[in-house]
């Protein structure tokens, strides 16, 4: 069968790597399999519009942010390009356009998934960048698609003369869905591998599906509705940081939890309050209270309910692990996945021993 762009010169993608005999592959498209995100003909999101837009206007902006977006392929070609089209570039004052626009790439090496490249935009709307690999072989590959940025297109390239194959499945195939604010879309990571769900999703190779919203997680009852309908293994209730108030905190953080357990009545729900080292009153507060949920439901005998407090989220890295006395960076980050992971270890078969 003859390639479609060697008929319709609309299908050719055009490259500015000089690699030989390259061929293309959309994102969205087999054999290439895409995760924690989809295309709506326009843009990648990770919310159904009429979701994000029945939620808040900061929702229905950042439901096209790509923060927890994966694709994951087998390939055995010597180099492998990555081409991308933006809406546009966006710039943040305390994160890196590596993490907030940035793609990177893990290549499994022997049941580890290894770093091996950042794909980093300059600014411009449209960007391609290449990997060369030193052997042939075949490799399976996961690429994370920006945190803090919109994707209109995505498209693989690799050598014709080499194959291209659907990544086989997660062994935790349902989804670890996590849910709150900055924090828990990523920022500010260094780059999409460090937030706190790529780390847990590598250690049990495990889907995920990230509902951080940046200042926009307010537990709006559309919001919980959605969340509560997803198919999920885990929830990671991430959510404090973006309720105004204690008051707003204290009505909205249990309906949360009950609507999710309703729909799911098995699955082990998280609780976590804002990642802080030392408290102030105000964060003892916010603590008190989602400890209220977590107390409340095992009185209700739900025995698959754990929670977390801020300080053991920030454990490892005490009062160092943020950019701006907020946002994790990548130490802070894997300070949260670690306290996450004492948990979850004893929930799903540990794949790496990596972390």
């Amino acid at each position: 069968m003859p390639d479609i762009a060697s008929i319709d010169k609309n299908f050719k993608i055009e490259t500015n790597i000089e690699r030989e005999n390259i061929k293309f592959y959309d994102a969205k498209e087999a054999p290439i399999r895409l995760f924690g995100v989809w295309h709506d003909g326009e843009c990648y999101r990770r919310v159904p519009k009429d979701v994000a837009e029945n939620t808040s206007p900061g929702v229905a902006g950042l439901a096209r942010h790509t923060a927890g977006g994966r694709i994951r392929f087998v390939t055995d070609s010597p180099y492998v390009i990555l081409k991308v089209k933006y809406p546009l570039v966006e710039t943040m004052s305390h994160m890196p356009r590596s993490g907030s626009a940035g793609f990177d790439m893990y290549v499994n090496k022997d049941g580890r998934e290894c770093y091996t490249k950042s794909f980093i935009p300059t600014g411009a709307d449209v960007f391609d960048g290449v990997i060369d690999f030193s052997e042939t072989k075949e490799r399976l590959i996961t690429i994370n698609f920006p945190l803090y940025n919109g994707v209109k297109e995505v498209y693989v390239g690799i050598n014709a003369d080499y194959s291209i194959k659907p990544a086989p499945d997660y062994s935790v195939p349902l989804p670890i869905v996590s849910y709150g604010s900055s924090i828990t879309q990523g920022g500010c990571a260094s780059r999409p591998g460090n937030a706190y769900q790529a780390v847990i999703s590598r250690r049990y190779d495990a889907d995920f599906i990230n509902l951080g919203f940046s200042g926009s997680a307010k537990g709006e009852e559309a919001m919980r509705n959605y969340i509560a309908s997803l198919p999920m293994s885990c929830l990671l209730l991430d959510y404090d940081h973006n309720a105004p108030n204690p008051d707003h905190l204290r009505a909205t953080h249990k309906p949360i939890y009950e609507a999710v357990r309703r729909a799911n009545p098995n699955i082990p729900i998280i609780m976590m309050p804002r990642p802080e080292f030392f408290y102030t009153r105000g964060i003892e507060i916010r603590n008190e209270i989602v400890k209220s949920t977590y107390d409340f439901a095992k009185a209700n005998g739900d025995e698959n309910v754990y929670f977390i407090p801020s300080h053991e989220l920030m454990a490892l890295c005490e009062d160092n692990g943020t950019v701006d006395g907020s946002h994790p960076t990548d130490f802070g980050f894997f300070s949260m996945a670690k306290a996450m992971i004492s948990v979850l270890d004893n929930l799903f078969e540990i794949k790496s021993e990596q972390y």
